[in-house]
């Protein structure tokens, strides 16, 4: 079982956090939440550890 990582762990944070806002840079709500849908199913299936990806649910999850 792998645990998620959540410290800093990207390389060019600065870089990314611009090239995200760029992708949805002109964009309408709904667009962006599809952007922001299909980001999230690209990147789970990239980690597919199931374990892993239930911590992250369980750390996105504000309620």
């Amino acid at each position: 079982m792998s645990d998620l990582i959540l410290t800093p762990n990207i390389d060019g944070t600065d870089d990314f956090y611009a090239d995200l806002l760029a992708t949805h840079d002109g964009k309408t709500k709904a667009e962006s939440d599809t952007i922001n849908a299909r980001l999230i199913l690209i990147l789970a299936n990239h980690i597919g550890d199931r374990d892993v990806l239930t911590q992250a649910l369980n750390a996105a999850d504000i309620t």
